[in-house]
């Protein structure tokens, strides 16, 4: 099977390159231009790749309502006490300052894309001409979404937090059959914020390997271990939400990374991409020069000429100078073809 890659923006994202780095900003703005151009100047200086917005108004996610249902399934999460519709409207990225966001992190270097939340969202993102798509996890049963997004014929990125295999299979095929050929799929735990136990970052690669997708990872824990350990499990995209501080009011700003720990997250990231490395058993060139410290056979007594070699007076010991410890057994009981003085690597010349 040919190996997976994902393209967006003319960059190859697979095995063979850096990790993607994707600062999402979701509502940390609190609906401040001023904060949202921050956070991109922020993310840029702390190593992000992309910049990821939320595409979605309150009516487009759900329905200005009072009954219970509309509030109660807040309980036990941190956005308990309001209702979805007062949520959302506290949220949600004004869908007008999305193309001079774009247009300033391009500016940058950076790509920035969004996660559509309905079809009327992504007829208005075409207008700018997005590079990629995410769909969310909450997203991935939505078929008419999801269908509108292929149909775009953009790299689709998608996070698998509580989607089944099946769910899965069903969104990929989907995707696939209405014109997606770039895929790339985040493992998520859609707990807000996830605990590392629930991570379970050993999907990734059945992921990969089920789907025929690049892996990578959208994470929800405190800290930055979890996208860490995931590299090194074959995660190639980094999702984390990104805030300049946790204490601004944000519905999410509890699970999001400042500034300086997302840099420090890039940059550690950095260093296990190159421990990686490639399967290998005949050690690298650094090694070469500690291979004098391997055990050898020395003659560890004086031996006088024609006295035989014996365990008292041959010895594995360090450096490597001598003969392989392979041959001990075969050395004892030969006789030295000349005066041995101790501490000479042993040599097959000097006994018979």
């Amino acid at each position: 099977m040919e190996l997976p890659e994902f393209i967006i923006n003319n960059r190859v994202i697979n095995k063979d390159n850096p990790t993607y780095f994707i600062a999402e900003l979701s509502c940390n703005h609190n609906q401040d231009k001023t904060i949202c151009f921050k956070l991109i100047d922020e993310a840029y200086k702390s190593g992000a790749d992309a910049i990821k917005l939320q595409t979605y108004t309150p009516d487009t996610m759900t329905l200005n309502c009072d009954k219970p249902i509309f509030k109660d399934c807040l309980n036990g999460s941190i956005w308990e006490g309001t209702t979805l519709y007062d949520l959302y409207s506290k949220a949600y990225t004004p869908w007008e300052w999305h193309k001079e966001l774009k247009e300033y992190a391009n500016s940058l270097g950076m790509d920035l894309f969004t996660s559509p939340f309905d079809t009327t969202a992504v007829d208005f993102l075409e207008t700018l001409d997005m590079p990629a798509y995410k769909i969310a996890s909450f997203e991935i049963t939505d078929h008419i979404l999801i269908k509108r997004i292929a149909q775009t014929g953009k790299p689709v990125i998608i996070s698998s937090g509580m989607a089944s295999l099946s769910e899965l299979n069903d969104a990929v095929s989907l995707l696939r059959e209405h014109g997606t050929t770039h895929i790339c799929m985040l493992k998520c735990t859609s707990a807000y914020p996830a605990k590392p136990d629930d991570a379970n970052l050993i999907t990734i690669k059945h992921m990969m390997d089920t789907f025929n997708v690049v892996g990578g990872l959208s994470d929800h824990t405190l800290g930055i271990e979890v996208p860490i350990a995931s590299v090194v499990l074959g995660a190639r995209v980094i999702e984390k939400h990104f805030t300049l501080s946790r204490d601004s009011g944000s519905p999410d700003d509890a699970f999001s990374l400042l500034p300086n720990e997302f840099k420090q997250m890039v940059d550690s990231v950095r260093i296990v991409e190159k421990t990686i490395g490639k399967i290998t058993y005949a050690g690298v060139n650094s090694e070469s020069s500690s291979k004098k410290f391997r055990r050898s056979l020395f003659v560890v007594e004086d031996v006088k000429k024609g006295e035989k070699l014996t365990e008292k007076n041959v010895r594995s010991i360090r450096p490597g100078n001598g003969l392989h410890t392979r041959f001990y057994d075969e050395v004892l009981g030969k006789e030295a073809t000349m005066d041995i003085e101790r501490g000479t690597p042993l040599r097959w010349n000097l006994f018979y």
